[in-house]
């Protein structure tokens, strides 16, 4: 009876060593899955952007999105402009950082004007992976071009809804400048070669901050405007259509290292879910909510994603 006893406590015994061992084995299996495809824990992923609000707001949803996927994220938020972005890139200071087509054909490659939003994507995502090794991931649909704005009041008064309306009327305008925009071929010089006019009224240069000022308290009729600009969302603001197509494309693309993907092909998919909500108008609202209502660019990248189902709330 005795060593029956013993019997029956030492198969309880071996049975509990049995499933504590289990227990461990499905636990580590769990862990593995949070990693990558191979089993391997999941790497930590630098996030990088320029110095300007949208350029945040897009950091920061890249950021979001890959922690709410089991990814760590650094932020390295508000770097500088575009040479600064591309060099801490390159140098895999940061492993991803949200960029724009049309700034990588003209401003990083240097090659000539193209319009095609295809051609353009194909060409910097080509020569992106050629040279530096670095990859394109799927480009959103917002445009961030360049572009010029009215008044609601002179698009009325003069019907100017394109830039070829705006050739025709400009000697009735009061036009507000930015530095450099009387020089550059992609500013006056060009516009004029293209569509012909573009002698104003009157034409001053003033800092790119005072532009949508000088529109609302009628010191000028005409600014340069960016495609999304979070004033855009203002009603008394008409922004004209490039109808000749004389600016290249400017879509919101995310560019990344190519060994990040190769480790884990998964942090192309999260991004580019991200990638895959943005637009013009959601851009222009992000933008306003920051610029105009002082939110917090954490507050309103979060929001967006939680609004579209990319993350949990």
């Amino acid at each position: 009876m005795a060593k029956s006893r013993k019997t029956i406590i030492g198969l309880s015994i071996f049975i509990i060593v049995i499933i504590i061992g289990l227990i461990a084995l499905v636990t580590v299996q769990n862990n593995a899955s949070k990693g990558s495809g191979n089993g391997a824990p999941k790497q930590t992923i630098t996030i990088g952007s320029k110095n300007f609000t949208e350029s945040i707001i897009l950091g920061e949803m890249y950021a979001d999105a890959l922690e709410n996927a089991g990814y760590k994220v650094n932020r390295k938020l508000n770097l500088g402009g575009t040479l600064v972005a591309h060099e801490a890139l390159k140098k895999g200071d940061i492993d991803m950082y949200p960029e724009y087509t049309g700034t990588g054909l003209l401003d990083i490659l240097k090659e000539n004007k193209l319009t095609d939003a295809d051609a353009v994507y194909k060409e910097v995502a080509k020569q992106y992976k050629d040279k530096w090794n670095l990859i394109w991931l799927n480009p959103s649909k917002a445009n961030d071009s360049n572009g010029l704005a009215v008044s609601k009041k002179i698009s009325d008064k003069y019907n100017i809804h394109t830039f070829s309306d705006f050739a025709r009327e400009s000697k009735k305008i009061n036009f507000a400048s930015t530095p450099e925009f009387d020089e550059r071929a992609d500013g006056l010089k060009g516009l004029k070669a293209t569509y012909g006019g573009f002698n104003f009224k009157s034409s001053k240069i003033y800092d790119y901050g005072l532009r949508y000022q000088l529109l609302e308290n009628g010191k000028a009729d005409a600014i340069v405007a960016f495609t999304t600009d979070g004033q855009l969302t203002n009603k008394n603001v008409v922004l004209l259509e490039d109808n000749k197509h004389f600016y290249p494309p400017y879509f919101v693309c995310p560019v990344i290292r190519a060994n990040v993907i190769k480790k884990d092909p998964n942090v192309q998919k999260v991004i580019n879910a991200v990638s895959a909500k943005l637009t013009e108008k959601n851009m222009q609202e992000m933008n306003a909510q920051v610029d105009l209502q002082k939110q917090k660019y954490q507050d309103v990248a979060k929001q967006f994603l939680i609004d579209n189902d990319l993350i949990k709330k």
